[in-house]
């Protein structure tokens, strides 16, 4: 659990017909005064603005790119719901500084985690790699001789595999979701301030080489060099630096393909 809050400094719009208060216990830090406004998150479980960002932050500090409920039930069990990051802005009600820093760190860790050739089987914990990056299916070798039986699990989600195979998007197993594609999908928009004219770019972009997750501080020119790959490429239209409509005239023009929209798939390594 949380450390207790000693100076709330956020606090709930009482006028805010979007969000569903209730009057109890604060669920994060057990805190129950009754003039600081809860708020109900989709798992049913109550929080305060204050108690959810500094729960979030922790994970985050832990290196956990997943927010997920800590309120246990009178049995000690823990709830473990995953928040979606989208909730979590809105209901933490997080600042601009804020809203950079998670998605930085978020950014970050989902670009770690992609970046193994190796992930644990859930079966006999053994390091196992996956014959394609489009293929979320995984055989693992060892369990089906112990087994006597093919046995398979999700690169993403780490359960024993669900449903059709090959899939690139999810297996079958309830919660099953590509947590990096959704910050793509929900992340703010930023303006250049040394780029004339590029406003509503998505904060959080792909690599269009290897798919590692990045992110801009909103200064100096376009141009980004990728820490996974290497590769430097323009943050506004995701075209690699040689091939940037504008790199004979300058990095710090507006591209004349505009601002590429929000990618929808994270890119597998090409070897550009």
């Amino acid at each position: 659990m949380a450390t207790q809050l000693q100076k709330p400094e956020k606090h709930y719009d009482p006028r805010d017909t979007t969000l569903k208060f209730v009057k109890r216990p604060d669920d994060i830090t057990g805190d129950d005064y009754p003039e600081i406004l809860k708020a109900e998150m989709s798992c049913g479980h109550a929080v305060t603005p204050e108690s959810l960002t500094e729960w979030c932050r922790m994970l985050l500090n832990q290196k956990k790119f997943k927010f997920t409920c800590p309120a246990t039930d009178k049995h000690g069990k823990e709830c473990g719901t995953e928040w979606t990051y989208q909730e979590v802005r809105k209901k933490a009600l997080l600042t601009s500084e804020e809203i950079h820093e998670f998605e930085e760190t978020l950014a970050y860790l989902f670009s770690l985690q992609n970046s193994s050739e190796y992930k644990p089987c859930p079966g006999c914990r053994s390091n196992v790699s996956r014959s394609s990056p489009s293929n979320l299916c995984v055989h693992c070798i060892m369990c089906s001789a112990e087994k006597g039986q093919l046995y398979e699990f999700c690169w993403q989600c780490l359960r024993q595999w669900k449903g059709s195979r090959p899939r690139s998007d999810r297996c079958d197993n309830d919660g099953c979701t590509n947590s990096a594609r959704e910050l793509l999908k929900n992340c703010t928009t930023i303006s250049f301030t040394k780029v004339a004219g590029v406003t509503s770019c998505p904060s959080v972009r792909a690599c269009p080489t290897c798919g590692a997750l990045t992110t801009h501080d909103q200064t100096k020119c376009k141009n980004i060099t990728c820490v996974n790959c290497k590769k430097e490429f323009c943050f506004v239209c995701l075209k690699l630096s040689s091939e940037c409509s504008n790199k004979d005239n300058g990095w710090f023009k507006p591209c004349s393909d505009g601002v590429a929209p929000r990618q929808t798939s994270i890119p597998s390594w090409s070897g550009k």
